[in-house]
């Protein structure tokens, strides 16, 4: 009985992987990646979810003090996806630590048990 609880500790039940990015097609090569390196190691994914955009605009006035009508605007798209690796072991998350994700996308990494 001891031996099952020392296993059961080693062992996470589900890790929660949230991706964001700006640019869509570089969220998606780091899905790839994810997934890629997870399923060498055994493990049962769920996902990738695709979350919804979240748009951030900005206006901004042309000239300082001329004309208040004349303004610009700019948004910024942030795409998100969510993974979840069920039942993963310590080869899972030696292969996630080691994959190479390409710079400008952000990765959160939750723990269940």
């Amino acid at each position: 009985m001891a031996e099952e609880k020392k296993q059961q500790n080693n062992e996470m039940d589900k890790i929660r992987i949230k991706l964001k990015s700006s640019d869509n097609s570089l969220l998606d090569q780091a899905v790839a990646k994810i997934i890629d390196a997870a399923k060498r190691t055994g493990a049962m994914i769920s996902g990738p979810v695709l979350l919804p955009r979240q748009i951030r605009k900005y206006t901004v006035n042309r000239s300082v003090h001329v004309d208040k009508k004349s303004r610009e605007q700019f948004e910024i798209r942030t795409h998100a996806r969510l993974i979840d690796i069920i039942n993963p072991n310590n080869k899972t998350a030696d292969a996630l630590n080691s994959v190479d994700l390409p710079s400008g996308v952000e990765v959160k990494l939750q723990l269940y048990k």
